[in-house]
């Protein structure tokens, strides 16, 4: 027998074999039945906020659930990038020489639009019946797409799902902050002024946006260890995906290399910290199949 259509549909957007739904009809349909009902018992548009580190799978997961309760539970589903609300190359550009140079390139807090992030939650869970924008951002060209290509969807919807590498993640205190993990904490933030400002985003921006957060989802990776290679892996996907002349922003094995260590310090921490804080924690071996999972009422956020 045949997928529905909408199986079809998200394997081939995916590229996934048909063996995964069976594996998502496993783990990921009793979430969405917890959600849904969550959401039944709330009488309200929820937010659930997923956390997952570079390549652990978290925005197929998020588009997965998405549809299955669209389709099996008759709800009106937003779904949210972090990734999409990055803030435009030139004002990257900018903030890495007013503030610190790593700043230029993507990733932590402090190279994201929270305002229109907040502003964008603020609109989906807001019951109205208004359109409302959902930011698209570009990897290839390492940019936001203009406003005319950006995805709409009408209101009012009832669950919000918002999926993010360092979402949930803390501010530490400032002598955490002194000592550099690697390489390019040590040469290139010797003193330290990157990871203030991003730890000093953390607090400002980031954790009162826990606070609207009505379930927790983690897909947790075995170790920071496996990170580099999933990323690199989502890196060659992207490349086989981009037409060959919007391919320049495609980082090489090295770049990638580099790269993972912007992520390093918050990956750790939340890999340490989050397990035991979320509602619905999905622990997953190297080759990102889940292996067990744990869900508790109340999450410790």
């Amino acid at each position: 027998m045949n997928p529905p259509q909408w199986q079809s549909a998200f394997l081939a957007r995916h590229r996934l074999p048909d063996s995964y739904l069976a594996y998502a009809q496993q783990w990921f349909a009793p979430l969405a039945g917890v959600l849904a009902a969550h959401q039944e018992n709330a009488k309200r548009p929820v937010l659930v906020a997923m956390n997952g580190s570079q390549g652990s799978g978290k925005t197929t997961v998020c588009d997965y659930l998405r549809e299955t309760l669209e389709t099996d539970h008759d709800l009106r589903v937003a779904s949210l990038s972090l990734d999409d609300f990055y803030l435009t190359r030139e004002q990257r550009q900018d903030i890495s020489t007013s503030i610190h140079s790593l700043l230029v390139t993507r990733g932590v807090p402090g190279t994201h639009d929270m305002a229109l992030l907040q502003a964008t939650i603020n609109d989906l869970t807001a019951s109205t019946g208004k359109t409302i924008a959902i930011p698209r951002f570009d990897k290839s060209i390492d940019d936001r797409l203009g406003s005319q290509d950006w995805d709409n969807i009408a209101g009012p919807v009832d669950l919000v799902l918002l999926e993010g590498w360092c979402l949930g993640v803390k501010h530490q205190d400032e002598a955490a902050l002194e000592l550099p993990i690697n390489r390019l904490e040590s040469d290139e933030d010797s003193q330290g002024e990157w990871r203030r400002y991003v730890n000093a985003t953390v607090k400002r921006d980031f954790e009162p946006l826990y606070e609207l957060v009505d379930q927790w989802v983690m897909l947790c990776a075995p170790s920071f260890d496996c990170v580099y290679r999933w990323r690199l892996q989502q890196e060659h996907r992207l490349a086989q995906a981009t037409a060959t002349g919007a391919a320049n922003q495609i980082m090489t094995d090295a770049q990638v290399a580099r790269f993972i260590q912007y992520y390093e310090r918050l990956t750790r921490q939340c890999l340490d910290q989050l397990p035991d804080c979320v509602n619905h924690l999905y622990r997953l071996d190297e080759q990102r199949q889940v292996i067990c999972e744990f869900h508790q009422e109340s999450a410790a956020q």
